[in-house]
């Protein structure tokens, strides 16, 4: 027995160019109508379903297919069909197949690539965040009346003052740890006494500003990053500039100058807090009396190990504001990029303080300050 079709089409009378349905378009009365559309070899200009009395999605969807493969108007419909077939032209997208997986030899080339382009890519968007930070800079020297000078002072606070008690504990921990490996290599060879020079030279010239710089990344950095990222997903920096305020004036600067300004002094201080760690230890230990150690640290650390360690300071407070600032500026759609750009900017900032210390300890090797 032949299935009965609700659905039926026909060219209309008058213009064999157009074609009628009639009937329901619903998928319980479809029945061979695809199939039938698929062999009709007529021409077709329009499609007028004037004469449907329902369609649902499943009709919508026959119908809109052929229309497309003829390049067909569909008309005829009330406001409800005509949403309908909206809906379902809207949804007719190109279904984006998964790729197939890469051999794993070419899928770690493949990362490899895009790692390299996107770290060139963050050089780049660094070096363009430096600039602006410089222009700001420029502009605020030029009309003095914009520097935030409360903002700087409460920056001042947040990345010096507030960092003094885990800066000092870390930095005394070290020294106590560089004195007591030291003594204990030295001492195979009768040589204890030396354990000074080393604990005095290392942590001028290297480790109390190195360490200082990896603590402020990870406590000063993140926090620009996260400040400004939370900032600019609250459109709080889109505000700003729509009432004539520059962010980088207003966010960037004051942070840049806090960090140049205090690196020094927090690296001063860690270098001290270090080497009365280490004088502790050779004291207890070595039985080296106060007097004794201080006067052999004089008489072994030289004054441009200081200065090596003050240079290096205001550029590494430089790099962590920057990476922290910069990172917090990209953030954008949802709430995860926060704490993705707030990673980035520790480790980034971490990165290229190492770097750019082993490029300094070759700089003032070759100009002689060893």
């Amino acid at each position: 027995m032949a299935m009965t079709v609700a659905v039926d089409f026909a060219p209309d009378p008058q213009d064999q160019r157009v074609l009628r349905f009639t009937g329901e378009l619903t998928l319980a009365r479809l029945g061979s109508l695809s199939d039938r559309l698929d062999q009709y070899d007529g021409a077709v200009d329009r499609i007028d379903l004037s004469g449907v009395q329902r369609i649902d999605t499943v009709g919508a969807w026959v119908v809109h297919r052929f229309a497309a493969t003829r390049d067909a108007k569909i008309e005829g419909l009330d406001e409800d069909g005509r949403h309908l077939i909206g809906q379902v032209a809207d949804a007719d997208q190109p279904v984006v197949q998964k790729a197939k997986p890469l051999p794993p030899v070419m899928r770690v080339l493949d990362e490899l690539g895009t790692a390299t382009v996107l770290s060139f890519r963050t050089l780049l968007g660094l070096l363009g965040f430096l600039g602006a930070t410089v222009i700001a800079a420029g502009n605020v020297i030029r009309h003095p009346r914009r520097f935030r000078f409360n903002a700087t002072v409460q920056r001042f606070e947040v990345v010096g003052v507030s960092a003094l008690p885990i800066v000092g504990l870390m930095s005394f921990l070290i020294g106590i740890v560089i004195a007591q490996q030291g003594a204990v290599q030295l001492r195979q060879f009768g040589a204890e006494v030396f354990t000074i020079n080393l604990i005095g030279r290392i942590t001028l010239r290297e480790l109390g500003v190195l360490m200082t710089a990896i603590m402020v990344a990870g406590r000063s950095g993140s926090a620009f990053a996260a400040q400004l990222g939370t900032m600019k997903l609250t459109e709080e920096i889109d505000a700003m500039r729509t009432i004539g305020v520059s962010p980088m004036e207003a966010l960037v600067l004051p942070r840049t100058l806090a960090a140049v300004l205090m690196m020094p002094l927090l690296g001063f201080y860690a270098s001290m807090i270090a080497i009365i760690g280490g004088g502790l230890l050779c004291w207890a230990t070595l039985d080296i009396p106060p007097v004794t150690y201080i006067q052999r640290l004089r008489e072994v650390v030289p004054i441009t190990d200081l200065y090596v360690g003050m240079i290096k300071a205001p550029v590494f407070g430089l790099i962590i504001a920057i990476s922290g600032c910069f990172q917090g500026m990209q953030v954008e759609s949802d709430a995860e990029q926060v704490g993705l750009r707030t990673t980035s900017a520790v480790v980034q900032a971490i990165f290229l303080v190492i770097v750019l210390d082993a490029f300094f300890a070759v700089f003032f090797e070759r100009i002689g300050w060893i």
